[in-house]
């Protein structure tokens, strides 16, 4: 670890969640923003961030000392320094020069108090689920906002994804008697989907013309494969009352849809400026309490299907990334990574 100024803290990096918002985040890099939070020494090279905990190795902040906790948002190293402000009994900004201008959603550390349960399963569950579940509410509130856009139908790309997952719970258990819930996914997961993604619908991909096209229907884009895309657009035509991009999961398939394409325009649902918004209307702090209620009974849900692997080191941190990388990794397994053996 190197020297920190007057005024940082050096975080030790103890547990990353991977997960196909991971790929997202090195997927759409540039277009976002996400190369700028943890620049590499190298030009040319990058950290790509991920969601976990850490500890305060040293602290030069007199309102930050040494030895506590932090969940937030990470690098794939296994130190970082920060530059905490705004530093409070619930957490803290990192305000350093290079993260000026990006969104506090991603800046923003919460404190792990002392006696909470550091286990890998409590640990584990809201590395994973924490950020991913918090863009499904607000996903699910904006479309509720909006009356699903007069549709009947909410389809769901990569929906064995825990992003789609989180929002399909929350869809068939609070929108049952307005939208009916269908998830596309590959074959091999299809009875993963019906079995964790909360009564939703699922269908291969392969099999997408057997959705009836004239149902009013909004697509929900976690994959970002813009063939897909094309198909989903071209089959539903003027039955398609939104298109919502939010991640990138096939990065593979990403790449510009044709301007010709039936339906509205496809847009990004960037989740940093609905919490934003949504924090605006109703206040930070309930904001966090209303995701945080039902993060916790999403999290009772996924206990029938859910197992946590950890790995230890670069060298099994790079087989995960790139199983992930490679659409290879099993929806039932979540894996957390500590960076440093």
């Amino acid at each position: 670890p190197g020297a920190i100024g007057p005024g940082q803290a050096l975080l030790a990096v103890e547990r990353i969640a991977l997960t196909a918002n991971t790929i997202t985040y090195g997927a759409i890099g540039d277009l976002i923003g996400y190369w700028k939070f943890f620049p590499a020494a190298r030009e040319g090279w990058g950290r790509i961030p991920a969601w976990g905990f850490a500890d305060v190795l040293r602290s030069e902040h007199p309102d930050l000392p040494a030895g506590g906790r932090v969940y937030g948002y990470l690098p794939m190293s296994t130190h970082v320094a920060v530059t905490p402000d705004a530093v409070g009994p619930a957490g803290f900004v990192d305000a350093a020069a290079h993260r000026a201008g990006l969104p506090e959603f991603y800046n923003r550390y919460v404190r792990v108090p002392a006696d909470a349960d550091r286990s890998l399963l409590a640990e584990g569950r809201a590395a994973l689920f924490r950020p991913l579940f918090a863009t499904a509410f607000l996903l699910d509130d904006w479309l509720a906002e909006h009356g699903f856009f007069g549709a009947e139908r909410v389809v769901l790309s990569s929906a064995s994804s825990k992003t789609a997952l989180g929002l399909a719970f929350l869809l068939a258990r609070d929108r049952a008697g307005e939208v009916a819930v269908t998830g596309l996914t590959s074959p091999r997961h299809v009875e993963f989907v019906r079995a964790a993604g909360a009564g939703a619908e699922a269908v291969a991909y392969g099999d997408l013309d057997s959705l009836d096209p004239a149902v009013p229907t909004v697509y929900v884009d976690f994959a970002g494969n813009a063939g897909l895309t094309e198909r989903v657009h071209r089959h539903f035509g003027t039955a398609l009352k939104a298109s919502s991009q939010v991640g990138a999961a096939d990065w593979e398939g990403l790449g510009a849809v044709p301007p010709d394409l039936p339906g509205p325009a496809p847009e990004l649902f960037f989740a940093p400026a609905r919490a934003a918004q949504r924090a605006a209307d109703w206040g930070g702090a309930e904001l966090q309490a209303r995701v945080s209620r039902e993060l916790a009974t999403f999290l009772d849900s996924t206990a029938a299907w859910l197992r946590i692997v950890e790995g230890r080191g670069p060298v099994e941190l790079e087989a995960v990334y790139r199983e992930l990388l490679e659409g290879e990794s099993d929806p039932a397994v979540g894996h957390v990574v500590a960076p440093e053996r």
